[in-house]
């Protein structure tokens, strides 16, 4: 018989002023009031030739965390899915592209 696979959930959540990605194998209602329960957070394998800075600053936001909780009116949506991606952080507009802060236009010659 062949051995059962851990369902892989895709959790979209606001925090802050982003919205975060993450990839987990167990998501359910938390016996708090109002939270939702995310634990098995999957991160990606590390390749000792390419590092993702974003899903490294999960990585390291999440290390030692078996159990997170998210408030209902901060997720968006929740996804049974059948392979994981890359954790990520995106801005509120859905994009993953940050503007440097500062002077938006270029400045004229006098």
């Amino acid at each position: 018989m062949p051995k059962s696979k851990k369902p892989t959930f895709r959790v979209q959540f606001h925090n802050g002023n982003r919205i975060y990605e993450l990839y987990a194998h167990e998501v359910s209602q938390s016996q708090m009031a109002g939270f939702i329960e995310i634990g098995e957070i999957i991160f990606g394998e590390q390749s000792k030739l390419l590092i993702d800075p974003a899903e490294e600053k999960l990585k390291l936001e999440f290390a030692n965390v078996k159990h997170t909780y998210i408030p209902h009116f901060a997720v968006i949506r929740i996804d049974e899915v059948e392979h994981s991606g890359k954790n990520r952080i995106l801005d509120n507009d859905g994009s993953s592209v940050t503007t440097f802060p500062g002077q938006t236009g270029i400045p004229q010659k006098s």
